[in-house]
Order: C-alpha cells, then sequence, then structure tokens
C-alpha cells in the first residue's frame, strides 16, 4: 500500500493549482483595468461638464455686453440778452445741468473712471463738466447730475439772439466714459463709449424737444 501510494504522481495537482493562480492575477489585472477606464471616464465627462457650462454661461448669463451712455435732460436759466450786451464788458456767469445716465446690462458692476462730457453751441465747446469715477451696478441704470459752467466769452450775442427769437437753441454733447467689466475674475473687458448727441433746447419749456445720440464702443 505504501509503494502504490508513493508511486501517485503528483504533476496535475501542481499543474491545477498554477493555472488557477494565473487566471487569478488575470482576473485582477482586467479587473484593475476596467476600473482605471472607468475612472478617466469620469474625469474626462467631469472636464467636459465643466467646459460646456462655461462656454454656455459665457455666451449667455457672463456674455459681456456694451454700456450705454445716454443725455436725458439739459436745464439752463433764463438767458438775458442785455447782459450779454452790458456796458461794463463782463458776461454773465451761466450754469447748465445736464441729466447723464449710464446704463450697463451685465451681471457685473462696470467701474469707470474720471471721464468728461463737454457741451458744444453752433459747433464750439463753451462747457465742460467732470464724472467722477463710480460704477454702475449689474443690470441696473446709474443716473447724475453734471454741472457745467458755460464759457459765455464763447457766444456771439448775434447767434444767441437769433436763437432766441427762434424759441429754440442748436445744442450739442460728446461725453467719454472709460471703465471696465469683470466677471468672476475670469471674463473681463475694457471699455471706453463715446457719445455724440445733438439736440434742439426749446427755450420757453426748458426741455430737451428733439435728440438723437450716437454711441462708439471701443474695447
Amino acid at each position: 500500500m505504501a509503494e502504490k501510494e508513493q508511486g501517485k504522481p503528483l504533476t496535475r495537482f501542481s499543474y491545477r493549482t498554477r493555472s488557477d493562480e494565473d487566471e487569478e492575477l488575470s482576473t485582477e489585472l482586467k479587473f484593475r483595468q476596467r476600473k482605471y477606464i472607468k475612472c478617466c471616464g469620469c474625469v474626462t465627462a467631469v472636464f467636459l461638464l465643466i467646459a460646456v457650462t462655461l462656454l454656455v454661461l459665457g455666451f449667455t448669463v457672463f456674455h459681456i455686453k456694451d454700456p450705454e451712455v445716454r443725455m436725458n435732460s439739459v436745464t439752463l436759466p433764463q438767458l438775458n440778452l442785455a447782459a450779454f450786451n452790458g456796458t461794463s464788458g463782463q458776461r454773465p456767469n451761466i450754469t447748465l445741468t445736464a441729466d447723464v445716465s449710464v446704463k450697463n446690462p451685465n451681471a457685473a458692476s462696470f467701474r469707470y473712471t474720471n471721464s468728461t462730457t463737454s457741451v458744444y453751441y453752433r459747433g464750439e465747446m463753451v462747457g465742460e463738466a467732470q464724472i467722477p469715477s463710480g460704477k454702475a451696478k449689474a443690470r441696473h441704470t446709474l443716473r447724475m447730475n453734471l454741472t457745467v459752467d458755460i464759457i459765455t466769452d464763447k457766444i456771439a450775442v448775434e447767434s444767441l439772439a437769433y436763437d432766441l427769437r427762434s424759441g429754440a437753441l442748436a445744442m450739442s454733447s460728446f461725453t467719454k466714459l472709460s471703465g471696465r467689466v469683470k466677471i468672476l475674475n475670469i471674463f473681463k473687458k475694457n471699455i471706453v463709449v463715446e457719445m455724440n448727441c445733438t439736440m434742439s433746447y426749446d427755450v420757453s419749456s426748458q426741455s430737451i424737444q428733439k435728440q438723437k445720440c450716437n454711441s462708439h464702443v471701443r474695447v
């Protein structure tokens, strides 16, 4: 019995054990590969989702639009021709008040630096107002009253007398506003808004009857 038991071959048992180990190793490698592929796929999908989201927001909510500047009204005191023809040679002081608005259609504030508004009468610049630095809130319109000291020495009495008799003063203005719109420190845009307005000022009602404004935006 002992000799028969010693004579039994062991090679078949050993072969099956090595094959099982190889199969387990192959299965583990395949599992790791599938796990690695799934992980890479998830990361890629997340990056694509973020990119698509930013792209959509960039063309919709975060799309930077140009601010708009508008001259709403102009107020002048009653003009007295006798004061212009005075014997003292000194012209009267005239202060013009302009109502200017800045419309910001963006989802972030529009911050602008010190700017100017110039007023012209018959093609001659007769006054200039300083616009202090400030900001127009997101999707809001900022209105401000600007005071312009008119240089009366540049106004011809004959032209003024003719316009006063007709009841309308032909005026124009030029406003330049420089600033920046910045959204989430990602989307930034430097903007310079230039606005030219021509208007007809009604002397009796002290209001603008006709106004045409052209805006030009530089980035």
